[in-house]
């Protein structure tokens, strides 16, 4: 990668787990009233034909990663468990009063937080509480978050009881200094321990979550991280790099100087290496930041074209609908987003109330549904094309901004399409915010999102 490359495009911008992105959701067109519609329309056009999505946000952690971005409650206090269980569980109830057959959910992932911070009797509760008025798909496909530091057989074999067969575990990078800075001090042997159990319970398909772009972090490092990592073969990666968003996230990613930083040319040179080491041993880079195994979900959707983007990341399938459940949690009806309170205290205030603990959404115009389905297309295919359903007023502007990343050989644009080159997919954020027209009409005054490099 030359590194004149890397310095012209690493600029600030969104990572595309939604279109428009966050900033640019628009609070005046939202209400309560717009998001419960939103949500029964797209359940009954898409609940028989392939399921829903649901996302449960568990938010507690007992110590601070300072390298997190999530939004958590730091605590010791398991006596929390319970009482946001119960929280949660009405939070359903209060979607499946607006739904008129019970909902088949196809996907289910625990995040946080720390989902293993609970026990594993309360996890099984809170899934088996799920499905008291919803059923399973046939495909169904359950994963959940682990910290291999406190992920018991306990915890494992009660999720795969109630149908987990998916695990994926926070590595970020094995060296000690590393771990110190961050706050996160977790050896190796955690991870092979968890790994193995998980595999032993009978889980099918065992992530674990890499990071380059760490403060202290160097290229032998990641050689490193890597080298262990292919011991123990996990079936997929999110090898992704860290996002330094202090200005968001407050003194959570200040246990550390920005001087500590690798820069720029150097966070590229840590993502090619891991690159080609995992493809040594037979993983295949899926979009962006993933890499998986020829025998997991990741790579056969990728195959076959059914790989989708969401809040959660890349995913196996697509769901129209998905729920997000949970403090902060991030909702998507694909026809419009919501994101619920982020204090704990106003969260169970609203639900209190019987009400929806919403407070904030969009509803998609027609012209953010056709650039939501070009964004898509290239982060989940690394092409899109512009037929008639999918050309827009200012499609010829869009192709002007990417004339320049043609030439540098990042993208090759046809007479009806536009594909990013191998060389140009570690840029496909920047090929993406040439579609984003309301971040082209909008140019933020301050840092919004992290570098794209």
């Amino acid at each position: 990668m030359q590194n004149s490359l890397v310095n012209k495009y690493n600029i600030a911008g969104p990572r595309y787990t939604s279109y428009p992105t966050v900033p640019y959701w628009n609070q005046e067109t939202f209400s309560l009233k717009e998001w419960k519609s939103s949500i029964v329309k797209s359940f009954k056009e898409s609940n028989q034909k392939e399921g829903i999505s649901i996302y449960i946000h568990l938010p507690f952690c007992e110590s601070l990663c300072t390298f997190c971005g999530c939004n958590k409650r730091i605590t010791k206090q398991h006596s929390v468990e319970s009482i946001y269980i119960n929280a949660v569980l009405k939070e359903w109830s209060l979607y499946l009063d607006l739904l008129d057959e019970k909902p088949i959910i196809k996907e289910l992932h625990l995040g946080g937080g720390t989902p293993t911070f609970f026990s594993p009797e309360n996890l099984k509760r809170l899934i088996n509480g799920i499905f008291r008025r919803a059923k399973r798909a046939e495909n169904y496909e359950f994963s959940f978050e682990g910290h291999p530091n406190n992920t018991t057989r306990e915890h494992l074999q009660a999720l795969y009881d109630v149908g987990f067969t998916r695990v994926s575990f926070g590595v970020q990078d094995y060296n000690e200094k590393v771990q110190r800075a961050i706050h996160r001090i977790q050896p190796f042997e955690n991870v092979k321990r968890v790994t193995e159990m998980a595999r032993e319970i009978g889980f099918t398909s065992v992530g674990h979550d890499i990071i380059f772009g760490l403060p202290f972090q160097t290229l032998e490092d990641i050689e490193q991280t890597i080298e262990k990592t292919r011991e123990l073969l996990p079936d997929r990666l999110a090898f992704y790099s860290y996002a330094h968003v202090p200005w968001i996230k407050g003194n959570g990613q200040r246990g550390f100087n920005d001087s500590d930083l690798p820069t720029a040319e150097l966070k590229r040179k840590q993502y090619e290496l891991g690159k080609q080491l995992l493809a040594e041993v037979g993983y295949t880079e899926i979009g962006m930041d993933h890499f998986a195994l020829s025998t997991d979900t990741l790579y056969q959707s990728m195959v076959e074209g059914d790989l989708h983007r969401n809040f959660m990341g890349y995913t196996a399938s697509k769901t129209q609908l998905m729920i997000g459940l949970g403090v902060s949690a991030i909702s998507d009806s694909w026809y419009g987003f919501s994101q619920n309170e982020k204090g704990l205290e106003a969260y169970y205030h609203l639900l209190k109330e019987n009400i929806l603990p919403v407070y904030r959404g969009h509803i998609l115009t027609n012209e953010d549904l056709v650039i939501r389905k070009h964004i898509l297309n290239l982060m989940c295919r690394f092409k899109t094309t512009y037929t008639s359903d999918l050309y827009f007023e200012e499609l010829p502007q869009v192709i002007d901004r990417l004339n320049e990343m043609e030439n540098d050989g990042l993208i090759s644009i046809n007479s009806n399409n536009i594909e990013v080159t191998k060389k140009g997919q570690p840029f496909v954020r920047n090929v993406c915010m040439a579609f984003d027209l309301l971040l082209q009409r909008r140019q933020p005054n301050t840092q919004l999102f992290s570098m794209t490099v």
